[in-house]
C-alpha cells in the first residue's frame, strides 16, 4: 500500500461513523415507541398515541443529535468538518469570494 492510498483510507469514515445517524434513529425510534405504547395503553385513544409517538420521537432525535455533537472532542475530526489550516481554520483559499 502506497503513502498516497493510506491518505485516502485515513480520510474515508470508519464503519462506526458511518453507523452513527442509524444509531440514533434506532433509539428515538425506541423511546418514541415506549411513548406511544404508553399513552396508548392508559388512554386507549390510538390516534393520540400516534401523535405522542411522532411529538416525542422528533424531539428525542433533536436531543440525541445535540448530545452528540456535545460529547465529540474538540480533536476529532466531524464528518464533512474541514481543518486544512492552522487550530482546525479553512485556509483563506477555501472561503468562497464575495463574503
Amino acid at each position: 500500500m502506497t503513502k498516497a492510498e493510506r491518505k485516502e483510507r485515513a480520510d474515508e469514515p470508519t464503519r462506526r461513523d458511518r453507523m452513527r445517524p442509524l444509531e440514533l434513529l434506532g433509539l428515538a425510534g425506541a423511546i418514541g415507541v415506549f411513548a406511544g405504547l404508553v399513552v396508548g395503553l392508559a388512554t386507549r385513544e390510538w390516534s393520540l398515541a400516534a401523535i405522542f409517538f411522532g411529538a416525542i420521537f422528533i424531539v428525542s432525535l433533536v436531543v440525541l443529535a445535540m448530545l452528540s455533537l456535545a460529547a465529540s472532542s474538540p480533536d476529532e475530526k466531524l464528518p464533512g468538518q474541514h481543518g486544512d489550516g492552522p487550530n482546525g481554520d479553512r485556509t483563506a483559499g477555501d472561503r468562497p469570494v464575495g463574503h
